[in-house]
């Protein structure tokens, strides 16, 4: 726990601008962003007396070394940055809101030559048009359903849509009039683009021109006597109508709004949004949030703009939003959405009339999310705290383990060995930091010895980190005292030139003045960055520290941060191993567990018998959730490994062979047999093949025994046109025969 003036910047080293902060932890781990009017007097409340702050935020500047900012123009560049910086640090101390679920939207893939109507889930893409959130897929399906009989728009996959164009017969839909079957030429491309474009504006809310086209399309019908037409045309109606149904009027002045209700108690936030457009409700999306920090209403809402419109621009960002507090300030967050839109956005209170009972419906549909969410119990606070602190008091620890990472070994009779590295911070998941291992040091079944390899190859890999980043550079100050690692006593809020990268100074395009930047902090252009304790110097040959989560090719740091706790899938000697490989490398200040799956016991390093924790305890209920995920990921990936072995062919072997031409050459050939016999210029004839990858096929192939004929072997015919190396092992289907240390051989 460090003392907060150790690192306190000096308040004439601050700016009095506007700008964005961040504290990092001592391993340089960016734990908190935030963004203010004015940099010193903002920073200033952090450094008061430790019992005047919010318990959260005492934590959060008792666990920070380090402070830093960069001075930005206006309020609206710090937003920019500052959400920026949330999404690429992922501070464990800032407001998070976590989707309740995984919400399904209507997606039009218009960005295909013959558009798809579909639910997705999960990340937009560009060129898709998304309508939704909705709260169940088959709440999608029912209104997908209904208007395809007027919209008759593809729904099929990519393997669907193909085989019925190689067969010249399309699905059932096609035959029964809720598809215009694309896929045999019944229509052309354009025009099906043309009906997909009718079906995203009928989503959009523009439902009158549609009704009253098909409405004078009936009558018409009628007046001409084709009473079958007319009465088809009746139905596609009723079908319309039936669907707008579905979403009922709630703003009469058919308003596009979004509306935004919070509900919130000490510990925990809920969010609701309902997306209005054309007067109608069309989607329902909800957040939770654990509050780490003390924080308003207000701020609340302004997180969650920043969440829901931080990667949204044009008309997915409504005209209106209607929201129960104002963020301090409101101008710049409204010039931000503004410019997100492209054009005015009103952020504002519904005061009176429809608007403000609609947002009194959300917020009753926010209080329900927050009392559902409080009976969840491994998402709740107070629950994982007390986790934590029982397995501290358990295993006699200094602290809390906030950080706990997970070890298991998963093999197949001695086959495939792999291990896996699971990682949770403050009792969740941090799926992004999980790791995979594959047992390089020797071969066969030995759970013991592989812990040992895996625990000494991960935190090898923490070691040069930890050297690289140069926290275990020692400076000697001018009075000859030892410095901090990763401080110098250089002025707060400037670096000496040995301690810093070299410097780059470039014009802004925002304020036209030169912006220094600190290769450490990886400001935006324009940005002048100072640091209340500097980063250390790189080492020679390495280019600038990047102390968050980046290497400098921009790829993640995967083993930079160490655990507080080591758990490991096993008992005594599991357990043993993974101490022998923290002592031969030197590491003494990271616990090592281990939990035994058949009593579920806890055992220690050096001791005889176990620690038995309480059948109700949560944490030992944490453990087992921490064990069971480390092994899922394990066999999963053990599986993967063997499927992908088991699928391996001669082509694998062949040097820059990627997948499409593979592919392409067995098109070409039909089998691998095929491709053997034929000669180099044979093969030439396949597109993307040069005389060199020709030369290069024909020598793999030439130096891997063939295998032998495969058998069908519900009849016992030799099948010799297939190809045996990929045949599987089904019932009626063929199998390789032959010895199998020659079918070992081939797999790689």
């Amino acid at each position: 726990m460090a003392d907060p003036s150790s690192y306190r910047p000096r308040p004439g080293d601050i700016p009095d601008t506007p700008g964005v902060y961040r504290f990092r932890d001592e391993h340089r781990r960016v734990i908190y962003v935030g963004k203010a009017k004015s940099l010193r007097q903002r920073l200033a409340n952090y450094f008061q007396d430790l019992a005047n702050l919010h318990p959260r935020t005492r934590t959060m500047v008792t666990t920070a070394a380090s402070v830093e900012w960069t001075v930005v123009s206006t309020e609206v560049e710090a937003l920019q940055l500052e959400y920026s910086w949330i999404k690429e640090f992922d501070p464990r101390f800032n407001v998070k809101y976590r989707d309740d679920k995984s919400y399904p939207y209507l997606a039009v893939t218009m960005n295909e030559e013959f558009p798809r109507v579909q639910v997705m889930r999960g990340h937009k893409k560009k060129g898709v048009r998304y309508f939704g959130p909705y709260g169940h897929a088959w709440a999608i399906r029912d209104t997908v359903d209904l208007l395809l009989r007027v919209f008759p728009v593809r729904t099929c996959s990519a393997g669907v849509f193909k085989n019925a164009a190689r067969t010249g017969r399309p699905c059932l839909l096609g035959y029964i009039g809720k598809c215009s079957a694309p896929c045999v030429g019944r229509i052309s491309p354009e025009d099906h683009w043309d009906l997909a474009d009718e079906f995203c504006d009928f989503m959009a809310g523009r439902t009158g021109t549609y009704l009253r086209r098909l409405e004078k399309q009936m009558m018409e019908a009628a007046e001409e006597m084709e009473y079958e037409r007319a009465a088809r045309l009746r139905d596609d109606i009723g079908a319309l109508k039936k669907a707008m149904e579905k979403s009922a009027v709630v703003l009469a002045d058919a308003t596009d709004a979004d509306l935004i209700a919070v509900a919130e108690d000490e510990l925990e936030a809920a969010v609701q949004i309902f997306h209005v457009r054309g007067g109608r409700v069309r989607g329902q999306r909800g957040w939770v949030t654990d509050k780490v920090e003390e924080i308003t209403t207000g701020a609340l809402v302004e997180h969650a703009l920043q969440q829901l419109y931080g990667e949204e621009t044009g008309d997915a960002v409504p005209k209106e939003v209607l929201v129960p507090a104002l963020p301090e300030p409101v101008e710049p967050v409204q010039e931000w959405l503004t410019g997100r839109r492209g054009s005015h956005v009103s952020l504002r209170i519904p005061q009176r009339g429809d608007k403000k009972a609609l947002m009194e419906t959300v917020q009753r549909n926010a209080q329900q999310a927050l009392a559902l969410h409080k009976t969840k119990r491994a998402s709740d606070l107070t629950t994982r705290s007390r986790a934590l602190e029982e397995i501290a008091d358990a295993l006699d620890l200094d602290s809390a383990p906030l950080r706990i990472e997970c070890y298991d070994i998963s093999h197949l009779q001695g086959d495939d060995v792999v291990a896996s590295m699971v990682v949770f911070e403050d009792g969740l998941q941090r799926k992004g930091e999980y790791r995979r291992f594959q047992i390089k040091g020797f071969a066969g079944q030995d759970d013991v010895r592989s812990m040992h390899e895996v625990i000494t190859r991960r935190f090898k890999r923490y070691l040069a980190e930890k050297e690289r980043t140069g926290e275990w550079a020692d400076g000697e100050d001018t009075d000859g005292a030892t410095a901090p690692a990763g401080t110098t006593t250089a002025p707060v809020g400037t670096a000496p030139a040995d301690s810093l990268a070299p410097t780059s100074t470039a014009v802004s395009p925002l304020t036209g003045t030169g912006a220094v930047t600190e290769a450490d902090a990886r400001p935006e252009a324009g940005a002048v960055t100072g640091t209340g304790s500097a980063p250390a110097a790189p080492e020679p040959g390495v280019g600038p520290v990047d102390g968050a989560l980046k290497d400098e090719d921009g790829r993640p740091r995967k083993f930079a941060y160490p655990p507080q706790l080591v758990v490991v899938d096993g008992g005594q000697p599991q357990v043993a191993a993974a101490q022998r490989a923290l002592d031969e490398l030197g590491i003494d200040d990271i616990a090592v567990c281990g939990l035994a799956k058949r009593l579920e016991e806890v055992w220690l390093p050096g001791e005889d018998d176990p620690v038995v924790l309480p059948r109700t305890s949560e944490g030992l209920y944490l453990l087992q959730r921490v064990r069971d995920e480390a092994h899922r990921f394990a066999i999963t990936y053990q599986r993967t490994k063997r499927a992908k072995r088991f699928r391996a062919g001669p082509l694998d072997d062949v040097p820059g062979l990627g997948e499409t031409r593979k592919q392409a050459l067995i098109k070409h050939f039909g089998s691998v047999k095929r491709l053997r016999s034929a000669t180099i210029e044979q093969i030439q004839e396949v597109p993307g093949i040069g005389r060199k990858t020709a030369e290069t096929i024909a020598a793999a192939l030439a130096q891997a025994a063939p295998a032998a004929p495969a058998v069908n072997t519900a009849t016992g015919e030799i099948m010799e046109d297939e190809e045996p190396e990929t045949t599987a092992g089904s019932s009626g289907a063929p199998v390789t025969t032959g010895p199998p240390d020659e079918r070992r051989g081939q797999e790689t």
